[in-house]
């Protein structure tokens, strides 16, 4: 190379980064001005995006066919796409593979198609409180695969992220891991379709299974609001699923309740960049319904507490021991959620939810209530100083990394040696496992199973073996019912460490179908005083 092309090549080196120096001497400062200048002059300024500005709902969705894959955001009926919902009834397109974290309630949302018969496949984590979710499936009129919430919005994610596989610990023993999952049932609810086995790995030493990821021909997400550049920017806990399915789709169409100049976001600000966006409608109405409404009452309309209830709050009050401060506690739905209102004095606790918040407070004052605010209960809420809102994916990797100390659930059954069934009874009711194959199968996390004793007609919940579906393998420390707190060592089995007022070892044993230890330090069940 000859020294004056040496030379060049320096000095196009040195005007890439700015430099105002040429080699053997200093630039004259009008030339430097006159170079800024120009490479300012490179950059566009622009405001228009690839994201096309939809006049209607049915403009938006004007190329979704029969048979597509479609991801739909929302958590319950918390940031559903209400308007392309709608839109996707009126079409009349039918058979329709639809990801979703659950199918809302019968007449709100995905439960519009699901009574129409447009959904011919749900992969879902949750059927929940859909009746006719659960009747087409059960029916065999709807195939379903059922998925960890934890493990199918990171199958999303990866879908988006390029990643076609990875390995994680949810499920590993059960039946997502061993295969035989009911997809689909037949008239008489037979099972004539069942899942595959995953393919199995060890980490140092720890068990995993493989998932692959998920994308879709379309993803049909809400948004509290948009830029002209098509910028997408949540409000509070409605981010949920629909930010990592913004990403995992060939099409993306933002519904959104306003739309903004550009700049009106600022950038630090922004959830979602507009290049994941493709199509974005301003939607004309919103009903933005509550599924389930919970209050804080004042002390003077509580009503009285009837024996049941007695019974859970002693469940609860004996949870609440274990909270310590500074704890990072993520609290199921039932049960185990009402621990949060008994947090001793003098300690804090931050209560993670599945959706998106780190920092639940108390339930909301009557007429206080906000339908973008819910906990993983699709429960109003509110949250404490400090807290945070976050998107589905973000709460799991909080869930999975182990950043949590404790995670408290209910359950159907609980074996000797820890094994936890809480989502299904085969042939009969299937609720989905939610987040909770996800929460047992962290390894750092203490994990305290808060339940009543027996079943309702009677049966032990406390057993040898479970005989139901597996939610977690070996995964309970602790077990808090009204008549007992229980250890749970995995090799062991469980020790009993105390009892309640009332019990004798006699009619505990009696009402437990396993045997246990008896802990030499044996002491009455404990209440937090608040």
């Amino acid at each position: 190379m000859s020294s004056n092309l040496v030379k060049a090549v320096a000095h196009r080196s040195l005007y890439l980064h700015g430099a105002p120096y040429f080699l053997g001497g200093r630039r004259p400062a009008a030339t430097c001005l006159s170079f800024i200048t120009a490479e300012r002059n490179c950059f566009s300024t622009s405001s228009q995006q690839n994201a096309q500005f939809c006049k209607t709902p049915l403009e938006a969705i004007k190329d979704i066919k029969d048979g597509s894959t479609i991801l739909v955001g929302g958590f319950g009926i918390c940031g559903i796409p209400e308007n392309l919902i709608r839109a996707l009834l009126a079409k009349g397109v039918k058979d329709l593979t639809v990801v979703s974290d659950n199918a809302g309630v019968a007449d709100v949302g995905l439960g519009l198609l699901l009574i129409e018969r447009q959904i011919k496949r749900m992969i879902s984590s949750f059927i929940g409180q859909n009746p006719v979710f659960q009747h087409q499936y059960m029916k065999g009129e709807l195939e379903v695969e059922l998925t960890p919430q934890g493990t199918l919005v990171e199958r999303i994610r990866a879908g988006g992220a390029g990643i076609p596989a990875f390995f994680t610990p949810t499920g590993y023993g059960t039946l997502v891991h061993k295969g035989g999952e009911p997809i689909l049932y037949d008239s008489n609810g037979r099972i004539i379709w069942e899942s595959k086995a995953r393919e199995e790995r060890q980490f140092n030493g720890r068990n995993y299974i493989m998932e692959e990821a998920i994308r879709g021909d379309f993803a049909l997400i809400k948004a509290w609001k948009a830029d002209r550049a098509g910028n997408l920017i949540f409000r509070k806990s409605a981010q949920n699923f629909n930010t990592p399915m913004c990403k995992a789709a060939k099409v993306t169409i933002a519904e959104v309740e306003e739309i903004v100049e550009v700049g009106e976001i600022p950038p630090e600000n922004v959830h979602v960049p507009h290049i994941y966006v493709q199509r974005v409608l301003k939607g004309r109405t919103y009903e933005k319904k509550v599924e389930k409404y919970r209050w804080t009452m004042d002390k003077d309309h509580r009503r009285p507490q009837s024996t049941p209830e007695l019974l859970k709050e002693k469940i609860i009050k004996r949870v609440a021991l274990e909270f310590q401060d500074g704890m990072y506690v993520n609290l199921g739905i039932g049960i185990p959620v009402l621990a949060a209102s008994f947090v001793r004095p003098g300690i804090s606790v931050y209560f993670h939810s599945e959706n998106g918040i780190l920092g639940l407070g108390p339930f909301p004052k009557p007429g206080e209530e906000d339908p973008d605010l819910i906990n993983a209960g699709k429960e109003t809420v509110t949250t404490i100083p400090g807290s945070s809102f976050f998107a589905s994916d973000e709460s799991f990797a909080m869930i999975r990394g182990s950043h949590l100390q404790l995670t408290v659930l209910g359950a159907m059954q609980v074996s000797r040696y820890g094994d936890l069934a809480n989502y299904m009874i085969p042939g009969k009711m299937v609720k989905g496992m939610g987040g909770a194959m996800d929460l047992v199968s962290c390894f750092d996390t203490k994990v305290i199973i808060a339940m009543q004793h027996e079943a309702k007609n009677g049966k032990p919940k406390v057993v040898e073996e479970c005989s139901l579906p597996l939610t977690g393998q070996h995964c309970v420390d602790m077990l808090i019912t009204e008549k007992a707190v229980f250890d749970i060592d995995k090799k062991k089995g469980m020790t009993l460490i105390e009892i309640a007022d009332g019990e004798t070892l006699e009619s505990l044993q009696k009402s437990t179908d396993c045997e246990f230890i008896v802990s030499p330090d044996l002491r009455p069940m404990q209440q937090v005083q608040i």
